[in-house]
């Protein structure tokens, strides 16, 4: 390559880098190759600067053929279209016409790709540099100079590469260093305890079972209202129902944990894990009654981490892992709208809290005191704020007061069952059948049978009603001796639920022969 075809290239890269705000993508000193990006309008422009010359069109045709599928490849480019400068510069054009090749070249896809030729040689190198800057640079010409002496010629070239190369060396490091700021200590510290925890649960009862998983600490609503147990916000985060739900849990520990350890550090990861776990325990507390556990919600905190990683470090974000934290982040969240069982709130609360936790802590090297204690503020607000919200919702619900049935009954006190039932029914719901099943056996264990049938007959005329009420119904009818009556109840019964042992046993004594006869 000669000194003024070097001098030319590395002083247009320079030129763009400098004052056109320009960023060095790739440098290749053997082959004297220089790509330069920078983000317009969501748009990526991509100048290509090469040593490279062809004897015919037809091989300059295949290398820039060969470019576009090198461009899009290229993950550091964030635009939805991308638009190529393509410079060569050589010593003599191909000795058949290329001209066709100046117009804009397009290649249809995701994401769109569109190309401007340029060819620099002896003879059109001014024309070529003319036209390459009345496209990108109409305002602002490239300065060069091929009258200057050779040796300050060569000074540019050498400057202007080691330049280049410490710019490449900085950024790789930077990068690294953001990447690997902390170790992953903690990370898998909470696998060991989540095990450990499992483990014991399953050795002392079953962690699928619901009694099991209220005596170990799960996010159970009435014990933290009635009994104070608040610390179920934190104990339900080591607590999982079944192996498998604490395998997917602690798989997503290990790879999104460890990634944001690495990432803010150990101590701003502790804090970012159990705020977030905190959040998405007391979101599942304000807007659902079921009992929960898992450590879900913290892992979706996590998820907020990346996002406010995301805000802080955007380029970089989305030039290495932000379209895939964003496309699993997003078939997690299809997936818990999809499926009742899971507990949505929780996800979302934790979401929100880690991505407020990840601004309070803030990014390492990126201290913002005032942004971090207003955040805290708004952070802590927001948590009692639902916090508040939540007392107040579970105590107008009607599903919040059948939990409260259900541990009456374990206790056999019947006068509160009534007393509750009673009041759940003055409550918006749509769960008066089973209150009023609740309270027809609590009246049926007081021998107040009248008001347990007046309470039955209500119950069955609702949607969905339990096949129970009416084994219930049948025993009530033909203690007044209403045999008619009877046989219909555990008629219905039996068709509800052919297999109950009870009603079939009820269906023979009422009936007087087995159902399947």
């Amino acid at each position: 390559m000669s000194l003024n075809e070097q001098y030319l290239l590395y002083t247009f890269a320079n030129d763009l880098v400098k004052n056109h705000r320009f960023n060095l993508l790739y440098l290749n000193e053997k082959t004297n190759e220089v790509w330069l990006e920078k983000n317009e309008n969501r748009t990526s422009i991509v100048v290509r600067l090469i040593h490279k010359g062809f004897d015919w069109k037809n091989h300059l045709k295949q290398d820039i053929s060969f470019l576009f599928q090198r461009v899009r490849n290229v993950k550091q480019l964030l635009g939805k279209n991308i638009e190529v400068y393509n410079l060569y510069f050589t010593k003599h054009q191909p000795v058949d016409t290329w001209e066709i090749l100046k117009q804009p070249l397009t290649a249809e896809g995701k994401p769109k790709v569109s190309m401007r030729v340029y060819y620099l040689d002896q003879e059109e190198y001014v024309h070529e540099a003319e036209r390459f800057e009345q496209d990108l640079l109409p305002h602002q010409p490239i300065s060069y100079n091929l009258e200057l002496p050779d040796e300050r010629k060569e000074e540019v070239v050498e400057e202007t590469k080691y330049d280049f190369v410490s710019s490449l060396k900085n950024k790789r490091k930077e990068v690294e260093n953001i990447f690997s700021f902390g170790r992953p200590l903690f990370s898998y510290a909470f696998i060991i305890i989540n095990l450990l925890c499992f483990f014991y649960i399953e050795w002392k009862g079953d962690s699928t079972s619901i009694e099991t998983l209220i005596e170990f600490g799960a996010k159970y609503n009435p014990a933290m209202i009635i009994d104070g147990e608040w610390w179920r916000l934190f104990s339900s985060m080591f607590i999982h129902i079944g192996f498998i739900h604490l395998a997917l849990n602690m798989l997503a520990v290990y790879y999104l944990g460890t990634a944001i350890e690495k990432i803010f550090g150990s101590s701003r990861f502790v804090l970012i894990y159990f705020i977030a776990g905190l959040g998405g325990s007391i979101a599942s507390f304000a807007f659902t009654t079921s009992v929960s556990a898992g450590a879900s919600g913290a892992i979706f905190g996590l998820f907020g981490a990346f996002l406010y990683f995301g805000i802080i470090h955007k380029r970089l974000f989305f030039q290495t892992i932000g379209s895939s934290i964003l496309l699993v982040l997003a078939i997690n969240l299809v997936i818990g709208l999809s499926i009742d069982e899971i507990d949505m709130a929780a996800h979302v609360g934790g979401l929100i809290a880690g991505f407020l936790a990840a601004a309070i802590v803030g990014m390492p090297k990126n201290k913002r005191p005032l942004f971090q204690i207003g955040t805290a503020i708004i952070t802590a607000g927001l948590l009692f704020g639902v916090t508040y919200y939540g007392v107040h919702a579970n105590e107008n619900s009607q599903s919040f007061q059948l939990l409260q049935i259900q541990e009456h009954l374990a206790d056999h006190d019947y006068e509160k069952v009534v007393n509750v039932a009673t009041d759940a029914l003055e409550l918006n719901g749509d769960m008066e059948s089973a209150l009023l099943f609740q309270r027809s056996y609590a009246y049926i264990k007081l021998g107040r049978y009248e008001e347990a049938l007046i309470d039955l007959e209500e119950s069955v005329t609702y949607d969905n009603p339990l096949p129970e009420a009416y084994h219930n119904l049948a025993i009530l009818y033909d203690l007044e001796g209403d045999t008619e009556k009877s046989k219909e109840a555990i008629e219905r019964a039996y068709q509800m639920d052919p297999t109950n042992e009870d009603v079939i046993d009820l269906y023979e004594e009422i009936i007087g022969n087995s159902p399947t006869k």
